[in-house]
C-alpha cells in the first residue's frame, strides 16, 4: 500500500470509531433520560403517598387526643 491508501484507511477508520461513538453516547443520553423520568414519576408518587401517610397521623393524633381525654380528664365535655 501507498501512504495515500495508508491515510485514507487511517480516515475512515477514524470516522467508524467516531461514528460508533456518537450512536453510544446518543442512545446512553436517551435511556438515562428516561430514566430519570420515570424516577421523576415515583417521587412524585411517593410524595402523594407520604401526605396521604400525613394526613392518616393527624386523625390518629386527634383520636388519640381523645382517648386520653376522655380517660384522664372525665369532667370535661368532649
Amino acid at each position: 500500500m501507498n501512504d495515500p491508501q495508508i491515510w485514507t484507511l487511517i480516515g475512515v477508520f477514524a470516522a467508524a470509531m467516531l461514528g460508533g461513538f456518537t450512536l453510544v453516547v446518543t442512545s446512553l443520553t436517551r435511556v438515562i433520560r428516561a430514566e430519570i423520568g420515570g424516577l421523576r414519576g415515583e417521587i412524585g408518587g411517593l410524595r402523594g403517598e407520604i401526605n396521604g401517610l400525613n394526613a392518616r397521623f393527624d386523625h390518629l393524633d386527634r383520636d388519640v387526643q381523645g382517648i386520653i381525654d376522655r380517660m384522664w380528664r372525665p369532667d370535661r365535655d368532649s
